[in-house]
């Protein structure tokens, strides 16, 4: 999947004046380019695949460039800012925190550290009473990896050591979280591959015919793997290039299978936790409890902070000293965290998202039908929805046009990400879970507007 760098030439656009959108200039603005110029000429190609945007600041619900424009965030800067973007409760809680003078304490105890861990023990199901704390999604999904296959060689020696993922999954992009994806393009560059890892087809696309669980053990037995070579099996909640979730039943067939032969049940819940789904934890929709749970982006709304939170027979496979890191429990990030997730509850923020995602649901579900021919589905729960651009009413993804959308959308005052998933064609719609009802209908009206441009410039 190869993403697209997105042109540096300021381009004359229609002025945009709402309540929650406002655009003065051209886009890209002018003033802005030495910026832009220097991020292509210092940072690596990788980092170029978003619109020509600088950010300067974000509120709320909007994010702000220095030159006059604000945007309708429909990005949540990639599914971080859940409570919103600068709530002056985390800001006052990181600067206390600086101001109180620890900044960084390693893996030596904290008070805060203590009352983040309990925090999130009680937040998850009864029987996930362990808490890691860590960095980045990348090293919760390397740790989950790493406990599974621990697990495994202690019940059963070095033959149980096999993990199973899904095609089409994104765990990160460290070495192990991209042996466990299932995007192939994503790991080419791995020369060997390990071959304990397995893919088996991900039963929530409107391109994946049977969705039974079936498919599961058919594909095993094809592959020639059996049970007792497993150690675990790892889903994201929904796959986050389609926002695409599996059928429940087919989850509640996986986790028997998974407890009647020893085998972890992992929810990678990066982009799920924390409210997204109009749950606390995504899962919640299959009505099953994991093993371990991988958590990060919304459990701050702002720094980076992530999580593995399991059972305690598995976390504690290792003794003291061997299985830690560096920045583990940042007393900055904690102090995000545990503010974060005091509003995420006082405001019923997953509840929230829930009412408010059943709307953001039906406009976008409208601008499918209008549209039918170019979006193949709208996937998604809560205030997370990939909508699937298509080429010309087949199951083809339209990469191009997705980018094209985006485009017009931020020209528009809608920020939107560049298009990920399947053939780089599914346009993620995910507002920070304070949004309204009624900025979700200014944004769907710059959403609509977009595609109808992009398809008269096609």
């Amino acid at each position: 999947m190869v993403g697209k760098t997105y042109d540096l030439k300021p381009k004359l656009v229609k002025k945009v004046d709402t309540a929650y959108r406002r655009i003065v200039t051209k886009i890209p603005v002018s003033d802005s380019m030495k910026i832009l110029k220097d991020l292509r000429k210092y940072e690596p190609n990788s980092m170029g695949g978003q619109p020509s945007v600088v950010w300067n600041r974000a509120e709320g619900i909007q994010v702000y460039d220095k030159y006059g424009n604000m945007w309708l965030d429909w990005s949540s800067g990639v599914l971080v800012a859940s409570a919103g973007h600068g709530r002056e409760e985390i800001k006052e809680a990181i600067v206390n925190q600086v101001n109180h003078g620890l900044l960084h304490n390693y893996c030596f105890p904290s008070e805060l550290r203590a009352r983040l861990v309990e925090k999130l023990s009680k937040l998850a199901p009864e029987g996930l009473d362990k808490v890691f704390l860590l960095t980045t999604g990348s090293e919760a999904a390397e740790c989950a990896i790493k406990l599974a296959q621990t697990w495994g060689q202690e019940i059963e020696g070095n033959k149980k050591i096999g993990i199973i993922s899904f095609e089409g999954a994104f765990h990160g992009r460290t070495l192990g979280a991209q042996m466990i994806g299932g995007i192939p393009s994503l790991k080419s560059w791995i020369v060997n591959l390990d071959p304990n890892f397995h893919q088996v087809p991900f039963p929530g696309d409107f391109r994946c015919e049977d969705r039974s669980f079936k498919v599961f053990e058919t594909t095993l037995k094809k592959k020639s793997v059996t049970p007792d070579q497993i150690a675990g099996v790892i889903s994201e909640t929904y796959q986050g290039g389609g926002a695409c979730f599996m059928p429940k039943e087919y989850v509640k067939k996986l986790a028997q299978w998974c407890k009647e032969n020893r085998v972890l049940l992992i929810f990678d819940e990066i982009q799920a936790g924390f409210g997204r789904t109009g749950k606390m934890f995504g899962f919640e929709h299959y009505e099953v409890i994991p093993d371990l749970i991988c958590c990060g982006k919304g459990i701050t709304s702002s720094l980076p902070l992530s999580a593995v939170i399991g059972r305690k027979e598995v976390m504690d496979l290792y003794p003291p000293g061997s299985m830690t890191s560096t920045h583990t429990g940042n007393p900055v990030c904690v102090a995000a965290a545990l503010a974060n997730l005091e509003i995420i509850e006082r405001e019923n923020l997953a509840q929230r998202a829930e009412k408010v995602g059943e709307f953001l649901f039906h406009v976008l579900e409208e601008i499918r039908k209008d549209f039918s021919h170019i979006i193949g589905a709208v996937y998604g729960k809560g205030l997370v929805y990939g909508v699937h651009i298509v080429r010309n009413g087949s199951k083809e993804p339209d990469g191009e046009l997705a980018s094209k959308i985006v485009e017009n959308a931020v020209e528009k005052g809608l920020m939107l990400f560049a298009p990920v998933g399947f053939g780089g064609a599914t346009i993620k719609t995910c507002p920070p879970l304070i949004t309204t009802e009624e900025a979700i209908k200014d944004g769907a009206s710059a959403f609509r507007e977009a595609i109808e441009e992009a398809l008269v410039e096609r």
